[in-house]
């Protein structure tokens, strides 16, 4: 018993020492010193942390991203834009109204009342015209105006009239809406030269204009495949919706669009289609199928 008493004894005596004034081995003194000194430490590895950050910040723009290199300008994308870039329908309404569904939702933003605002968008032209000068990025010119788009120039492919409102899927002739992806201050270059083209697609080719032309990815497939139009401020892209300064600049921009209708893909065929964008600062990636084009498989079934 006496042996426990002591133990106990001991265990006050470490954790309060009444005779040295002791708390846990240390006095107040030397409790105080051990506190700032971590204050000073911790401080310091803060003070550090805190710099680093900030110098880190002082590199980075407000408007555009530092580093691009994993960029690959631009990426082509179109709605409806299901999984596995397959659109299978009959022609009855259920089959196909998902794809109709996802059209509707993406042009809502091009709805000419939802660009009325004339200290957000302004005219840009009805034809392809050459950049839109903005100014610098990094200036103290304030928020950009947005070209304005108006979703009637699709025609046939703009969903406004009655008997478009299904953007002809129920006819077996369906339309794709096709844009260029956003990258803040990218300026396409429009072809060279035609010769810097495959010749189907030199049609296209116009004036201020990235051309876009859509074809058979298979050889075998030509005949199925029938004929393809594009509506749009021509078949491609107007070089004044460009460049795009960024959400913090121009939070109300929208990308110029170019609706592609097909008309006679023979029925109950797998059909696979490649569009494709020209431009001298345009290139393509096997391992990236929307990098400045899109492959596309369309079955209509009878």
């Amino acid at each position: 018993m006496s042996a426990n008493k002591s133990g106990d004894g001991g265990w006050k005596t470490f954790i309060w020492n009444s005779e040295k004034n002791e708390f846990l081995g240390r006095t107040g003194s030397s409790w105080f010193k051990i506190f700032i000194f971590y204050v000073i430490f911790y401080g310091c590895l803060a003070g550090i942390f805190i710099g680093t950050i900030q110098a880190m910040l002082l590199t980075l723009s407000n408007y555009k991203p530092t580093y691009q290199d994993r960029v690959a300008p631009p990426g082509l994308s179109h709605s409806p834009c299901p999984d596995k870039a397959e659109i299978s329908y009959s022609i009855e309404e259920k089959t196909y109204k998902p794809y109709v569904d996802h059209i509707k939702k993406f042009l809502k933003a091009y709805n000419i009342e939802n660009q009325r605002e004339e200290s957000k968008f302004e005219d840009c032209g009805e034809k392809p015209e050459p950049y839109t000068n903005r100014g610098a990025l990094e200036s103290d010119y304030g928020l950009r105006k947005a070209c304005r788009f108006n979703r009637a120039w699709l025609k046939d492919c703009a969903g406004l009239e009655k008997k478009d409102e299904d953007f002809g899927f129920n006819e077996g002739k369906p339309c794709l809406i096709v844009k260029l992806n956003r990258i803040v201050n990218f300026r396409p270059r429009p072809p060279a030269s035609n010769e810097s083209i495959p010749e189907p697609a030199r049609p296209n080719v116009q004036l201020n204009l990235i051309p876009i032309h859509c074809t058979n990815k298979r050889e075998e497939d030509a005949e199925h495949l029938g004929p393809i139009e594009y509506f749009g401020l021509g078949p491609g892209f107007p070089l004044q919706y460009y460049p795009y300064y960024g959400k913090l600049l121009h939070p109300d921009y929208l990308q110029p669009l170019v609706a592609i209708k097909f008309h006679n893909i023979t029925r109950g065929y797998e059909m696979r289609i490649e569009c494709k964008v020209y431009g001298e600062n345009i290139d393509y990636n096997e391992k990236d199928r929307y990098q400045g084009r899109f492959d596309i498989k369309i079955t209509i079934n009878s």
